[in-house]
């Protein structure tokens, strides 16, 4: 509950179309534009069905990153959830080597440039691809969001040209190529069998990787439990549309002995076109969307892979300089780092191959990130709140990992050799280096301490901070508890155990409970540490079985309460100043991630600089309320026989003619609150407190709230 600021905690800037254009456009480079050759030699004609199978074979370890993603939104993406589901040996295989397969696939994207770029014009192309690296370095580091507007242009652009390329060549098969030529192109259907097959699926796999880098940069996202998933899973269905939609087109389209040899086969189809426009110009249309790919996946590539080297610095696996932003809010000494290293690459790598082993080691992590989700719900954190859960746990999980250990079969000896050489390479650095720089451990304690080991309980609480971040959800019943609270004025000879009793009471005549219970419960965990207590505020909550929702009763001591709070050893200390706002909570057992997000709430609320003094001001229940109530979400509405609001008098609850969505809280008849029912009949002088959306409430004031 303490305030604090964190001068390298990233802005949240990035919507939906940007998690989108992230994902596809780290999709869209040699996977479409370059390997469809390349894999019709392995599979023939099934190559499309290669692609097919690879989307769906990607299914486990999107979800799994999508959940992770919205129960962790921090930078660093895989390294941040292994580091903390696995402990900080997995993490730093996971973010060492993922930053240097992202580092080493992103340099050799742009260097892909040339092949399409040498159809019209011989250019140098590792000092272009150097130069290109620089454009997209000096972009990153002015801001992700200025970074994420290259992307969404070079995205869309994409998008544009390739439904140009699907929708002609659709037409033109249909209305210009004999069905027999057609049907001679795909048969054998199968010429390899099924293990060629299978290991065309393994080469092409890699290019659905890049759907997930946006989990390194969730921490920049704007309301991840959304966004994020959907974005993955919007990009998802159009690659794989285009993917295999495209790649059925250029292997009708295309004579195989032409199609196996072809570095541009896009571009090759497009020229054989009849319909559509001229070659002369749709060609370069094909290679314009070709360089957007290419520079997309090069900028997604450095946006995600810098955020790798700052996550770690923060948590000292790497120096603390990565940590540091610089003016623009940027991780400017990670993205250099990153930046750096890539034109090493460049300029020492001469075989595209070698980028291509990135891929086996890829697959890997996927095995670590989907033992990752099981490690964390069977751990039972109850902090792990994500807002999106993979469906069909541990099923997913499992095949996930399953598939992952096949298709890194069917790469080769060379392929899992150089997943091993980077395994053994991160864990020298961690053994050398982090080891003696960190003292935690990760969830896969929490679920060892069921069978009696040990368990990191920092864990719980760093998990709790980014539940604070989060905020509440959409659905989260916030408003509408605090709305129907009861209150309590401490008077100055009340100590805390009496206000605990008298809470207890008022919780007791609404729940099936003992009021003895409740009481016994908030002061046991008051003693052991349970109940957070800072800034004049005091936050007592217990966990009750069958209940409906949560209930709150507020407390408020003008004079001020004097608190002993224990810690986890049993032993009490006085709370350093006087406690002037106490907030009991009691919430269904069922639901503990909401029981811990109507906490962070009451904690964010708290923690504004002139919330003791508003608290203290507060003239009456509903003014203490409202401090709590968000701003945007609540609207007081006077009934009054005399003004606009006449025609509510005299009216039950239930006939009120209100938008949706809102719900009457709570009236304050009088001095007395009135618990509002169907039944309920509004008298002239009630004070109605409404909840809603801000568009409701803005059309309910015009309505009712007389213009002073």
């Amino acid at each position: 509950m303490a305030r604090e600021s964190n001068p390298t905690r990233l802005k949240k800037e990035l919507g939906l179309f940007d998690v989108y254009a992230i994902a596809t456009g780290a999709m869209f480079s040699s996977g479409f534009f370059l390997l469809p050759g390349l894999a019709a030699t392995k599979g023939g004609p099934a190559v499309v069905l290669a692609y097919l199978l690879a989307g769906i074979l990607i299914l486990p370890a999107m979800l799994s990153k999508a959940e992770l993603s919205t129960a962790l939104p921090r930078a660093g993406g895989t390294y941040y959830f292994l580091d903390r589901a696995l402990g900080p040996m997995f993490g730093t295989i996971g973010g060492l080597g993922t930053f240097l397969a992202l580092t080493l696939k992103t340099a050799f994207a742009l260097v892909g440039i040339g092949a399409y770029a040498s159809l019209y014009v011989e250019l140098p192309i590792k000092p272009v691809a150097i130069a290109l690296t620089v454009a997209f370095v000096a972009i990153n580091v002015v801001g992700a969001k200025e970074s994420s507007g290259l992307q969404r242009a070079l995205v869309t652009v994409l998008l544009v040209v390739l439904a140009y390329f699907m929708a002609v060549g659709a037409f033109d098969l249909i209305a210009h190529q004999p069905v027999e030529l057609t049907k001679q192109r795909f048969s054998p259907f199968l010429p390899n069998g099924f293990a060629g097959l299978l290991s065309t699926i393994g080469f092409v796999f890699v290019s659905y990787a890049g759907l997930t880098k946006v989990a390194s940069v969730a921490e920049e996202v704007k309301n991840p439990d959304r966004n994020i998933p959907l974005g993955m899973i919007l990009s998802l269905a159009s690659t794989s549309l285009v993917y295999v939609v495209g790649v059925f087109i250029v292997v009708a389209v295309l004579d195989p002995s032409v199609l196996h040899s072809d570095l541009t086969p896009i571009a090759t189809a497009t020229e054989a076109f009849s319909s559509g426009l001229p070659a002369s110009v749709a060609v370069p249309l094909i290679v314009i969307a070709a360089l957007a790919a290419f520079a997309s996946t090069g900028n997604a590539g450095i946006m995600s892979a810098s955020r790798y080297p700052l996550a770690m610095a923060r948590d000292r696996l790497l120096p603390t300089r990565f940590a540091k932003l610089g003016r623009f809010g940027t991780p400017t000494t990670a993205i250099l780092a990153t930046g750096a290293l890539m034109v090493v690459f460049i300029v020492v790598l001469d075989e595209e191959g070698i980028a291509k082993l990135a891929s086996a080691f890829q697959l890997f992590i996927f095995i670590l990130v989907n033992f990752a989700v099981i490690v964390m719900r069977e751990s039972r954190i109850p902090s792990y709140d994500p807002g999106y859960r993979s469906p069909l746990y541990p099923w997913m999980q499992l095949a996930g990992m399953l598939i992952s250990l096949v298709l890194i079969a069917s790469m080769g000896w060379l392929a899992s050799a150089f997943t091993l050489a980077v395994v053994a390479a991160c864990l020298l650095w961690y053994y050398r280096y982090a080891r003696k720089h960190v003292i935690r451990d990760g969830a896969i304690y929490h679920w060892f301490s069921r069978l009696g080991q040990r368990r990191y309980d920092d864990l719980d609480r760093e998990f709790r901070g980014i539940l604070k971040e989060k905020g509440l959800r959409e659905d989260d019943p916030f408003d509408e508890t605090i709305a129907r609270a009861q209150v309590i004025e401490a008077s100055p000879s009340m100590a805390f155990e009496d206000v605990v009793h008298k809470a207890a009471a008022l919780f007791a005549r609404r729940l099936p409970v003992l009021a003895e219970r409740i009481a016994q419960g908030f002061l046991e965990g008051t003693r052991t540490g349970a109940t957070p207590c800072s800034d004049g505020a005091a936050l007592p909550h217990l966990h009750v079985p069958g209940l409906d929702g949560p209930e709150v009763v507020l407390a408020r001591s003008l004079s001020g309460l004097h608190i002993d709070v224990g810690d986890s050893f049993g032993d009490a200390h006085p709370v350093d100043e006087p406690v002037h706002a106490v907030f009991f909570l009691v919430s269904p057992e069922e639901d503990p991630g909401q029981h811990l997000r109507m906490l962070a709430q009451i904690a964010n609320v708290i923690d504004d600089p002139d919330f003791i003094e508003r608290w203290l001001a507060a003239g009456s229940v509903a003014h203490i309320k409202e401090v709590l109530l968000r701003d945007a979400h609540y609207l007081t509405i006077r009934v009054h026989s005399l003004d606009r609001t006449a025609e509510l008098v005299g009216q039950k609850i239930r006939d009120l003619d209100l938008p949706d969505p809102c719900l009457v809280a709570v009236i304050r008849r009088g001095d007395r609150m009135v618990v509002p029912r169907g039944d309920t009949v509004l008298e002239d002088g009630d004070r109605l407190t409404v909840i809603g959306t801000p568009v409701v409430l803005e059309a309910l004031t015009d309505r009712y709230v007389p213009i002073d």
